[in-house]
């Protein structure tokens, strides 16, 4: 064979090596880690469903021990979790024994604590489950359904670090008022037939409480993370200045992100891949106002991002899940995970529309990134598989 044509058959193979790398980070299966990615994926499937008024029947362990027990560096619960049912059940169901006015924070949630000792964050309904945020999506009030979602959505993407999270019904005078603290209850009012609260919080006004229909109150219940693991706060990275007229220093210097990789934890460890996953979370779920976020304290920059009031590069198992959940599958997926949940259907068609309007753009411009700079320069393989303690 001439060189000339030498030359020909090693340019086309290379170009097929390169078309089969960019083909398997693309969700094929050719791969080890495509095969794995999804193997899980298909785990991911199967375990989807669940099921209503699920009851633990083979372990002596109550729901908030077994919940207690998943928690590890960097996950909130495992990738199997055949009692999760049970738990949020419990969750849904559990009789209160106390409640008081929520942590600090700008928005009105009080804090509960269940049958059993467990402690969970209840954040009441502030708009109809089929409201559409009209304008910037950090404005207004939170949305109890969105927290629901987004848990949902936490172990459809297979990221596992948001908190368990279930819709409730809570009847405010039997419930609620005789375990209550002076505190809370001194921020409850009556609007026509309706008991409301105001609780203690940044935003928190007399003039805009929140209403139960009668007694009845929805809202969402989010599983306190067991007191062996606290939390610290950082601020993100590529957080919003919130002053008019004010840019971020990410908003005007291109050489920022070469500035953060250099920064501690970032400039080691998973940690700065695993805010890449989260700006995808956010983006998908219409969080625009993620300023800081929590990670578990003394953790070396080892252990995950967690998702609460939930050049870069992208994993690759991230990449491939995306892929996976393009073409409708991803509001597929929410629409059968959500099927479970006692306030169901928690995200009205809208919302299902917009998860995959959403993916699509994201997929969009990582493959736009992958042609400029290259796959080797957009994604990263990074699969840390640290144990429990």
């Amino acid at each position: 064979m001439k060189l000339k044509q030498r030359m020909v058959v090693l340019c086309v193979v290379l170009l097929l090596l390169g078309l089969a790398k960019i083909f398997l980070l693309d969700g094929g299966e050719g791969s080890a880690a495509s095969r794995r990615d999804l193997r899980a994926f298909r785990k991911m499937e199967a375990g989807l469903s669940l099921s209503r008024g699920a009851r633990l029947t083979h372990t002596l362990q109550s729901p908030w021990e077994i919940a207690s027990q998943w928690v590890g560096p960097r996950e909130v619960y495992p990738e199997e979790t055949p009692e999760l049912a049970a738990v949020l059940t419990a969750l849904s169901t559990a009789r209160v024994e106390r409640a008081d006015v929520g942590y600090k924070g700008t928005q009105l949630k009080a804090l509960l604590v269940l049958d059993g000792g467990q402690k969970v964050v209840f954040k009441p309904k502030r708009y109809s489950r089929d409201y559409v945020v009209e304008g910037e999506p950090y404005a207004g009030y939170d949305r109890h359904n969105a927290e629901i979602a987004a848990f949902h959505l936490d172990r459809i993407l297979g990221f596992r670090r948001a908190p368990l999270v279930v819709g409730r019904f809570l009847n405010l005078r039997n419930e609620i008022k005789p375990v209550a603290t002076d505190q809370l209850l001194s921020t409850f009012l009556m609007q026509g037939n309706n008991t409301c609260f105001y609780g203690k919080c940044y935003y928190c006004r007399e003039s805009e409480p929140a209403c139960a229909e009668g007694e009845i109150m929805e809202g969402s219940l989010t599983l306190w993370l067991p007191d062996v693991w606290p939390l610290q706060k950082q601020r993100h990275p590529w957080g919003r200045t919130y002053r008019e007229g004010k840019l971020a220093r990410w908003e005007y210097d291109e050489g920022y992100c070469e500035a953060v990789k250099k920064m501690p934890p970032y400039d080691a460890g998973p940690r700065l891949l695993d805010v890449i996953d989260t700006a995808i979370f956010d983006y998908l779920i219409g969080n625009a106002d993620r300023h800081h976020y929590e990670s578990f304290q003394d953790d070396g920059g080892a252990s995950m991002l967690i998702l609460l009031d939930n050049a870069k590069r992208l994993r690759v198992s991230t990449w491939n899940r995306l892929n996976l959940l393009k073409g409708g599958a991803l509001s597929a997926a929410m629409r059968q995970a959500l099927a479970f949940d006692p306030v169901h259907p928690v995200l009205a068609e809208p919302h299902l529309a917009a998860l995959d309007r959403r993916l699509s753009g994201i997929i969009a411009t990582v493959k736009q990134c992958m042609e400029s700079q290259g796959p080797d320069n957009t994604l990263i393989e990074d699969r840390m598989n640290l144990p429990h303690p």
